[in-house]
């Protein structure tokens, strides 16, 4: 069991889905209020954003990622880059109070320790812990002191790293997201059975934080077992900035929401039985033992005058051989159900 705020995760709650923001504000109250109220209006649980202080994040040489260099200026480096993208306290104080007002749960990643330090002040309900940090073992031990509900994604991750990253948090209550850091993730490389592996291994609520074009793949991982979904989402794929491109749009975060919430109540409790809506099927397409001629009392039950048809509203065909030999003692005729009342 997991909780954040006042939802509890479990194996049987529904799957808790977060709308990431990320950067895709691009540095806009305006832009991150909007996305805030989509959201909302999607039906997801949370929106999360990404806290950082860009000289504490990155030196001055780090490199971009490729995807980065693909999607925004070539020449600028990765700190001009997230400069541009960073947010100030007072502004994500702001936004935690207006997600409070929209009633949607306000997350963030924290990429330092100041920015831990100061989600934990505006009081957070849970903190995501991103895959880049999943071996920075001191942010971590930082983290599970505040006694807060964690997130912790695997993207990048073998099972030895993220064991040890467990190792820090086996004190805290914490979820295992997993996750391909690639943007957008090939599908080839997703590898959704890792959830799986990381349940087995760790005995934890597991998620899935999806990279992927599409949906399809996010709402693969619910049938899988993922009980938090994790979708980077903006207003337009064609705004500047890192992670647009590979991000989807209002309509699709509305309709990734519904799938997964259709896909919740296909899983059913695992018991086979006839459903409601299949009695009527049933009696339709099922066959029933029939008289292939007109019946007399005493006629007794052959291949020639016992058949197999539907309705399925009678004598089931597994008896078939269980008849033959019998007498009849009503009246049947020709092509009618048999019933047991009309055999001796």
């Amino acid at each position: 069991m997991f909780r954040i705020g006042s939802k509890i995760i479990s194996y049987d709650s529904p799957t808790y889905i977060i709308a990431e923001v990320g950067v895709n504000h691009n540095g806009s109250l305006e832009m991150a209020e909007k996305l805030i109220e989509v959201a909302k209006q999607s039906g997801a649980d949370a929106v999360k954003f990404q806290t950082f202080k860009s000289e504490k994040l990155v030196s001055k040489s780090a490199k971009k990622a490729k995807y980065q260099t693909v999607n925004t200026d070539e020449v600028e480096t990765q700190l001009e880059m997230l400069k541009k993208l960073e947010f100030s306290h007072e502004e994500f104080k702001y936004l935690k109070k207006y997600c409070d007002e929209q009633d949607i749960e306000f997350l963030s990643t924290p990429f330092d320790e100041e920015s831990a330090d100061f989600l934990k002040e505006i009081g957070v309900h849970a903190f995501k812990i991103g895959s880049g940090d999943l071996t920075n073992l001191p942010l971590l031990k930082k983290i599970a002191k505040f006694n807060v509900p964690i997130l912790l994604s695997t993207g990048m991750a073998n099972l030895g790293e993220i064991e040890e990253a467990v190792h820090v948090l086996e004190h805290s209550e914490f979820a295992l997201l997993h996750c391909t850091s690639n943007y957008p993730a090939p599908v080839e490389e997703v590898n959704l059975k890792a959830m799986e592996t990381m349940a087995k291994a760790f005995g934890k609520i597991v998620g899935y934080s999806d990279h992927t074009e599409g949906d399809e793949i996010t709402i693969s991982s619910v049938a899988l077992g993922a009980k938090i979904i994790e979708k980077h989402f903006t207003l337009d794929r064609k705004l500047p900035g890192p992670d647009h491109a590979a991000s989807i749009i209002p309509s699709e975060l509305s309709n990734l929401v519904t799938a997964i919430r259709r896909v919740e109540k296909s899983m059913g409790d695992g018991i086979k039985r006839c459903t409601p809506s299949e009695v009527d099927t049933k009696n339709v397409a099922r066959k029933s033992l029939v008289a292939l001629t007109e019946l007399q009392r005493g006629t007794i039950l052959t291949e020639g005058n016992l058949g197999i048809k539907r309705p399925g509203n009678g004598i089931e065909p597994k008896h078939y051989e269980k008849l033959l030999g019998k007498a009849v003692k009503n009246h049947v005729n020709e092509d009618n159900v048999i019933e047991w009342d009309d055999v001796l």
